[in-house]
């Protein structure tokens, strides 16, 4: 029995990501080291979930949902410390790799880390370039879709040893110590799939309207909300004019986190800068099947 990390996410009906989530990390660490949190209770959650530790809680629409989840998340973290080494911690759609140019699985790779430390991974979105990539996503992710852009938002702290408080959304943590591997990277999928999204967006914007508070009032992502959404497919047809970059090197993008890393004013948390990057890259044919 592994002790190494346990992987903890909550969700709420997406079975297409969770379906992800589990084939990643069920997969890799053993069914019985992933925590899932079933928001709402959902049967289609606890029947993908079987064999790993499902939490069901109240699914009743609150407009301070993502303050609450955040709260509990870093007490389920801090409890599941005391018998893991690492905790990975994030949203359904957020998967940890390690560079298969490293070798190695991401346990593997963790059984090298020493404890009381924080990992930021670099944050990169799948993109589905649908006039590019037709073909719908099976089983594997990567391969289907070979497109990703930089994302410094989801740049996140999402591997934990040390007793430190994570914040609201995930994206800052109280370590003073910004460590970033150059193996690991978090892969965000909210665009990863057309019909995917849309699916999603709607479920999101359904539960925003029937909490009825407005994007001021909530302590969520405007993105949930349907003012706020767009249009769906000029989101996805804006993807083919980001600029392709040649080479999938990202070194500078570490060293430029490291260079603006500082405290976020005080309210004890750590940051780096998070500029929009633009171009997009295409990823090297060693990743295709890492999720």
């Amino acid at each position: 029995m592994q002790t190494t990390a346990a992987a903890l996410t909550m969700v709420r009906d997406d079975a297409f990501f969770l379906k992800a989530w589990l084939r990643h990390y069920g997969e890799m660490l053993g069914r019985e080291n992933c925590y899932i949190v079933n928001h709402g209770r959902g049967e289609v959650v606890a029947e993908l979930a079987e064999g790993c530790n499902v939490i069901g809680i109240p699914g009743d629409p609150h407009p301070n949902f993502d303050m609450k989840r955040w709260r509990m998340l870093n007490n389920f973290v801090q409890g599941l410390r005391c018998y893991y080494n690492h905790v990975i911690v994030g949203d359904v759609d957020e998967l940890v790799v390690v560079d298969p140019e490293h070798g190695g699985s991401l346990l593997e790779y963790l059984e090298t880390v020493k404890p009381r430390r924080v990992l930021t991974p670099v944050g990169l979105e799948v993109i589905h370039r649908i006039d590019l990539e037709p073909d719908a996503i099976e089983t594997e992710i990567i391969g289907p879709r070979r497109h990703v852009r930089l994302a410094p938002h989801y740049s996140k702290p999402c591997i934990v040893s040390a007793g430190v408080k994570i914040a609201r959304g995930g994206h800052f943590t109280q370590a003073e110590k910004l460590i970033a591997p150059d193996p690991l990277y978090l892969f965000h999928l909210k665009f990863c799939d057309f019909g995917e999204y849309v699916s999603v967006m709607n479920q999101r914007n359904a539960v925003t309207e029937e909490v009825g508070a407005s994007v001021q009032e909530a302590s969520i992502g405007r993105h949930w909300f349907a003012e706020a959404r767009g249009e769906d497919r000029a989101v996805f047809e804006a993807f083919a004019d980001l600029e392709l970059k040649e080479e999938f090197d990202l070194g500078w993008v570490r060293k430029r986190m490291h260079r603006t890393w500082k405290p976020r004013g005080e309210t004890g948390f750590w940051q780096f800068d998070r500029p929009e990057y633009e171009g997009q890259y295409v990823l090297p044919d060693r990743f295709v099947g890492v999720i």
